[in-house]
């Protein structure tokens, strides 16, 4: 009963002054709109960049042959390495802690033709385990290239989806349809789901003609691979891997293992792992930036809890005159404190919630690059920390000072 007498107070005295409190609330209001929508948006730019960096493979390896930088057993520095198709092979023979592992043939010559345009781009040549490396996902009723396309040279094609629509036109079934590649027939048997993708080498996904690597090689007569492309069990296995690699690929074509220049590799996970670590200084950065508007609310609290104090001098004198202890005056004017802070908070975080969920009910394209803002519990979490710090903070000098008061001297006032 005594807490809730002590907060009916409170709110007397509030409304005694009204433009003060408003200001107060708001900037209270404010602050915690600033933080939440900050991490929120924060949080939602990192998921949104994971997931596009995911667009070409989670924990992808891409491996090219480089020009050796050392002169090794009677060679000199200078050579270009370059692999073949057996290389692949070999490498998933010696070095267990891959997962999958593809060669890639790559060509952009070819002039792509369908029934209503023509196109200039890149055809490329892998087995079938290239589609789990990749995320190179079919779209519903289409399949990607399999073992028999493989074993039987098949003029099959699985298209980007991006090329369908300039091809054919957007929203048609082209599974089953021809598709020609210097005006060599292929028939289509996949198009590529939809997908997100913020890096690349050669061409994006979307504008790609995969076909079987035997296909390829009858076809265009390419001896040496573009590239190698892996996945390993697990991201921690990459510096062994890389490491293996050196080695194997050193005997193979006779250079130092040690000569990083012959042997040129790309680990999406480490490129992952360092945007990783900038968002994570982004988001402290961004905390940062919403603490001190949310710091600006607290100096209001702290102003207008000094003003409270002071028309309540006379009722702190005869509180301690009764018996009441310092700690009893501390608690109280802090709790009030809490009280402010608790109801500026409420009402910010209402409307960064209504705000959260109106952007995110935004089309998925206009998001495509930032993403939607993610209220998380880490997001509550450190909102809540930090209007709990103002708090008290804001309340602590206040009820301090209420708390120190003479009481004869308050009794005086």
């Amino acid at each position: 009963m005594a807490i809730l007498a002590n907060i009916a107070i409170l709110f007397q005295d509030l409304r005694a002054q009204k433009t003060r409190t408003l200001l107060t609330l708001f900037g209270i209001m404010w602050g915690t709109m600033s933080v939440i929508l900050l991490l929120a948006f924060g949080a939602g730019v990192q998921k949104q960049n994971v997931k596009n960096m995911h667009g070409i493979g989670e924990g992808v390896v891409i491996l090219w042959g480089g020009t050796t930088g050392m002169p090794f057993k009677g060679f000199n520095k200078g050579r270009s390495i370059r692999f073949i198709e057996s290389d692949v092979e070999l490498i998933r023979q010696e070095i267990r802690k891959i997962q999958y592992i593809s060669p890639e043939y790559s060509t952009s010559r070819p002039k792509i033709k369908g029934p209503l345009n023509v196109e200039q781009t890149n055809v490329t040549g892998v087995i079938p385990e290239y589609e789990q490396i990749r995320n190179v996902i079919p779209a519903a009723g289409g399949r990607f290239l399999n073992d028999k396309d493989l074993a039987a040279n098949r003029r099959v094609a699985f298209i980007g989806n991006r090329l369908r629509d300039f091809l054919f036109g957007a929203n048609k079934d082209v599974i089953g349809k021809p598709v020609f590649i210097n005006e060599t027939p292929f028939t289509i048997i996949g198009v590529l789901k939809k997908k997100v993708q913020n890096s690349n080498y050669n061409t994006r996904d979307d504008n790609r003609v995969f076909i079987p690597a035997t296909t390829f090689k009858s076809m265009f007569g390419h001896r040496n691979l573009a590239n190698i492309v892996y996945k390993p069990f697990s991201p921690s296995d990459s510096p062994a891997i890389k490491n293996g690699l050196y080695e194997l690929m050193g005997k193979r074509y006779t250079f130092d293992p040690n000569d990083k220049d012959a042997l040129w590799l790309w680990d999406t996970a480490e490129f992952l792992q360092v945007f990783e670590n900038f968002m994570l200084g982004f988001q402290i950065f961004l905390g940062i930036i919403g603490s001190f508007t949310l710091t600006v609310g607290g100096v209001g609290v702290a102003n207008i809890m000094y003003v409270v104090v002071k028309e309540r001098t006379r009722e702190i004198g005869i509180k301690r005159a009764v018996g009441a202890k310092k700690v009893h005056i501390l608690s109280q004017f802090l709790a009030e404190a809490g009280v402010i802070v608790a109801l500026g908070a409420s009402i910010g975080s209402l409307l960064a919630y209504a705000i959260i969920k109106l952007v995110g009910m935004l089309p998925e394209d206009a998001l495509e690059n930032i993403g939607a803002p993610i209220l998380s519990p880490n997001v509550a979490l450190i909102s809540l920390l930090l209007l709990g710090l103002i708090a008290t903070i804001a309340g602590y000098f206040p009820a301090r000072r209420a708390a120190t008061i003479d009481p004869v001297e308050a009794l005086r006032a």
